[in-house]
C-alpha cells in the first residue's frame, strides 16, 4: 500500500498542531490558516506564514518539514528554497505557504482562498 498521502494515523489536526508549532518554534508572523475542505481536493487545510527574510523564510519551511516528519509525515514535496522568497511544504492535507510579506501580498492568497467566506470582512478591511 502507498503511504503518499498524509499517514491517516495522523489525523488533519493532528499535522495542524504540528505545522503551527514549527511556526511558533522559529516565530513566523501573521500566521493564517484557511479551511479548503469543499473548495479544492487538493488538501483540507491551506496555512500561510511570513518570514522576515529569505533565511527566516527557508529556516521556518525546514522546520515545519522536520515537525512533520516528526508527526510520522513525510512532505509530498517542497518548492521554492532555493530563493527562499516562498517556499511552499506539502504536507498532504495540510499546504504550508511560507513567503516574504511583499510575495505574500503580492499574490494575495488569502483573498483568493477566501473569496466570498468573509463578505463583512471585505468591506471593513477596504473601508479601513
Amino acid at each position: 500500500m502507498s503511504t503518499a498521502r498524509t499517514n491517516k494515523a495522523v489525523t488533519t489536526a493532528a499535522l495542524r498542531k504540528s505545522v503551527i508549532d514549527a511556526l511558533d518554534e522559529l516565530k513566523a508572523k501573521d500566521v493564517r490558516e484557511i479551511d479548503v475542505r469543499g473548495k479544492t481536493s487538493i488538501a483540507d487545510l491551506l496555512v500561510i506564514a511570513s518570514g522576515t527574510s529569505a533565511r527566516h523564510v527557508k529556516s521556518i519551511a525546514d522546520e515545519v518539514v522536520k515537525f512533520a516528519k516528526k508527526a510520522g509525515v513525510m512532505p509530498l514535496g517542497v518548492e521554492g528554497e532555493q530563493e527562499a522568497e516562498w517556499v511552499l511544504v506539502d504536507l498532504g492535507d495540510v499546504i504550508v505557504h511560507v513567503m516574504l510579506p511583499r510575495i505574500r501580498e503580492f499574490y494575495g492568497l488569502e483573498r483568493l482562498w477566501t473569496v466570498g467566506d468573509h463578505e463583512q470582512d471585505v468591506g471593513a478591511a477596504s473601508a479601513g
